[in-house]
């Protein structure tokens, strides 16, 4: 048996992804058996790394590798420790907490279409650890880097006990995955993105591999809402009808073979009647390579369960084959994936709230900068931005406060305003389709929906201060955004007369006896008479920007900015904040989640805060800066290529509700499906998929066309602010249209001719009585 642990950098703590090239060729040219990494990065779009890692265990060597050391936040694994076919190891300490230091899941790969998977697998022990010197003697050593060499070992002792005969035909990547994951023992505290599937057991899983007969797997095998915090953050929110999708990752491992494939589609088996409340509808791996797929379950509760309360169980079945080596016969193997779901009645329109992550863009696959400009060591926007990553300690502060939080992983047009008290846009990146804008403006204007965005820095001279040479791809990296995408916010925020402005501020303020840090975030530039905007003091640093320390400097003065806007709008209500890393836990000085429920109360119950809404921040005059002063869009950087609307078609994905599957969404045209969609009138498809048809949703678009500060919130606005002529829903022309017309001018004109002829006779019988009479 040959093992080999890797740990290859230079002097600087840097490494090349052509070193490990050579290096795992090596590996697959000596036959290794087991490969330790103790290394690893956030790039898991490094192709030729990644592709290799799939070649490395196709030929079936057992990788095992360190986790990443960017613990306690979440959304930090190191690839190539996060790939399903790789042994992701976490550490812990001697009385089975997890270590500081140690990564947390979810992975970040599916993100902002998806759902992530499981990591790490296990946990092993790695802080204070014994190790020896380069010179001489022992020294103690921590880190995932150290987890990942004992777990190694593990594989090693667990591979010693199997016959040298029967190696190639039992171990391979998936089986002593399955071996380590089912022999874990699970601590009790952790949830399973910090823990995986708990401690490494090496006399469980050599129980496990001395009997083993190829078979295929699903890790986790359980999802269990009464299991909690292992089954954080599902257990924190109970599933309920109307909800957006809840997705759950699981990854499929396959000991029969380094391909396989599902048989026919999962099947969902309740076991009883009320689990038939329960919808599922699965997406999967076509094909399970190396020894590795997916499975992901997509799940809502049916409208007739919008009352009922408790609990739904039973198992997701279905079955992998493998095809057959020379001499064998087809291998296939039962999957159960066993499901224990809580259901509540659906919760009032209030209390839901709508996390936009469509908009969302992370590194990688684009150089998405940090949001606060203070931080020095960290310059990539990676953890995902999601709630359940750099955002879950919000996102449990929302559920204590008795908040329901969906994600929403497609365009605006694919939810139902009517639903959400309010939608919630934190630190975005992506730009905005046309529809989207319109749709939001009717959905605030008409339908009630609140509207809560926090912005981020934007500045296109600190962007190009931040350009860096990468020595791994020869090649010059520049930002493609700013913390957040401005232009692309106020092209969204338009229709209401607000908009962010190219400031990067920094300081302290206090609202309310509460102390906040507001780090690297943007002023408010624009906004309408009659709506509550703060100001406060700070420094503008975007002129010196990403090259200087944030510090007060000879030349720096503070100037009042306004950061914090309040707004009512027709039905409506909106509130924008300037900066968002007081709800990020990636780089958080103080948190400002106290005015997060003080908006929230705003934008879902009409509630006004005192402080907020004093007459004192109440504008008399609009705040206004000319277009040619507000944010643009670089050209120099080709946006498209990280996007998900530049270039690309609206559409609705499978985390939004089924009925919209595969749609534009609702008010829009229905691609491919002739149904009514809920509190929608029915959509007729006759004309094929090129027909173009609108809903009532549709409205008259005010004329935008004032460019001078007299007329932009005087004629743009006026029926919004100041609700002398509010534009009104009306239907717009489609295909159904002229027929109507037609059939309509028909009955007048029969009726008309009806009208005549009567005349006609009458007029004949008069006539013929006065011949008569003459």
């Amino acid at each position: 048996m040959l093992f080999v642990s890797l740990q290859m950098h230079s002097l600087l703590q840097v490494s090349y992804t052509s070193w490990f090239l050579d290096a795992f060729n090596y590996a697959i040219a000596t036959n290794m058996d087991v490969l330790n990494l103790s290394i690893g990065g956030p790039d898991y779009l490094d192709l030729p790394f990644v592709e290799k890692v799939w070649e490395l265990t196709a030929n079936n060597i057992i990788m095992v590798s360190a986790i990443g050391n960017d613990g306690p936040l979440y959304g930090t694994l190191n690839n190539p420790a996060d790939q399903s076919d790789v042994i992701g190891v976490g550490g812990i300490d001697y009385s089975d907490h997890i270590a500081s230091f140690s990564s947390r899941g979810m992975s970040t790969w599916e993100i902002p279409h998806g759902y992530g998977r499981v990591k790490p697998d296990v946990v092993a022990y790695g802080r204070e650890i014994m190790g020896s010197k380069i010179s001489t003697g022992c020294k103690s050593l921590s880190g995932t880097s150290v987890a990942s060499p004992v777990v190694a070992g593990v594989v090693c002792l667990l591979v010693s006990i199997v016959p040298q005969n029967k190696r190639r035909d039992i171990l391979n990547p998936a089986s002593m995955k399955q071996a380590l994951v089912e022999g874990a023992a699970k601590l009790s505290g952790p949830n399973m993105y910090e823990q995986g599937a708990g401690r490494v057991d090496l006399l469980e899983s050599y129980e496990i591999l001395k009997n083993y007969q190829p078979r295929a797997s699903i890790f986790p095998s359980i999802l269990d809402y009464t299991d909690c915090p292992y089954s954080w953050p599902f257990c924190r929110q109970p599933l309920y009808a109307g909800a957006m999708p809840v997705i759950f990752n699981a990854t499929i491992l396959n000991g029969m073979g380094v391909i396989g494939y599902l048989e026919s589609p999962p099947t969902w088996h309740p076991t009883d009647e009320e689990g038939n409340l329960l919808s599922i509808h699965f997406t999967y791996s076509e094909v399970i390579w190396p020894w590795t797929g997916y499975i992901a379950l997509h799940m809502q509760i049916k409208e007739e369960g919008s009352q009922f309360n408790g609990v739904i169980e039973g198992n997701v079945t279905f079955n992998v084959f493998s095809p057959p080596a020379k001499g064998e016969v087809t291998r296939s193997s039962t999957c159960i994936l066993h499901l224990k779901l809580k259901v509540i009645p659906t919760p009032p329109r209030a209390k839901r709230v709508l996390w936009d992550q469509f908009h969302s863009i992370k590194y990688p696959p684009g150089y998405i900068p940090r949001d606060s400009l203070d931080v020095r060591n960290d310059i990539l926007d990676w953890h995902g931005d999601h709630l359940h990553t750099n955002f879950h300690i919000m996102f449990n502060m929302l559920r204590d406060a008795g908040y329901y939080i969906e994600t929403l992983g497609s365009p605006l047009t694919c939810f139902d305003a009517r639903q959400y008290g309010t939608l919630l846009m934190v630190d975005l990146e992506d730009e905005y389709f046309q529809e989207e804008i319109g749709k939001l403006r009717d959905d605030v204007a008409y339908t009630g929906l609140g509207l809560v965005v926090f912005g981020e820095w934007y500045n296109v001279d600190t962007m190009v201060k931040m350009r860096f040479f990468d020595d791994n791809t020869r090649s010059w990296w520049t930002p493609v955004t700013g913390g957040a995408n401005v232009p692309a916010l106020n092209d969204l925020l338009s229709s209401f007369g607000i908009a962010f402005g190219d400031k990067i501020l920094n300081g302290d303020f206090t609202i309310d006896g509460e102390q906040s840090r507001y780090a690297s975030g943007t002023d408010i530039v624009r906004f309408p008479r009659g709506g509550y905007v703060h100001s406060f003091p700070f420094l503008d640093s975007s002129e010196s920007g990403a090259t200087q320390n944030i510090l007060l400097t000879s030349g720096m003065t503070k100037a009042d900015s306004p950061i914090l806007g309040l707004l009512e709008v027709n039905e409506g209500r909106i509130a924008v904040y300037g900066d968002s890393n007081c709800l990020d836990s990636s780089h958080m000085v103080t948190n400002c989640y106290w005015l997060l429920r003080k908006l929230l109360d705003f934008t879902s119950h009409g509630r006004k805060d005192p402080i907020l809404f004093s007459k004192s921040v109440k504008l008399e005059a609009p705040l206004y800066q000319d277009d040619n002063q507000l944010p643009t869009r670089r050209t120099d950087v080709e946006f498209s290529a990280y996007s998900s609307v530049n270039g690309k078609e609206l559409i609705c994905r499978s985390d939004s509700r089924f009925e919209v599957w595969g749609t534009k969404g609702y008010s829009l045209q229905v691609r491919g499906r002739n149904r009514r969609l809920p509190g929608y009138p029915v959509i007729d498809l006759g004309r094929g998929l090129n027909s173009t048809v609108e809903s009532f949703y549709s409205t008259r678009r005010t004329n935008l066309g004032g460019k001078n500060k007299g007329d932009s919130l005087g004629n743009k606005y006026l029926g919004f602010f100041y609700k002398d002529e509010l534009d009104v829903p009306m239907l717009v022309p489609s295909h159904w249209f002229v027929p109507a017309v037609i059939a309509i001018s028909g009955i007048l004109l029969l009726s008309f001719w009806h009208i005549r002829q009567k005349r006609r006779r009458r007029r004949k019988s008069s006539v013929s009585g006065r011949l008569s009479n003459l």
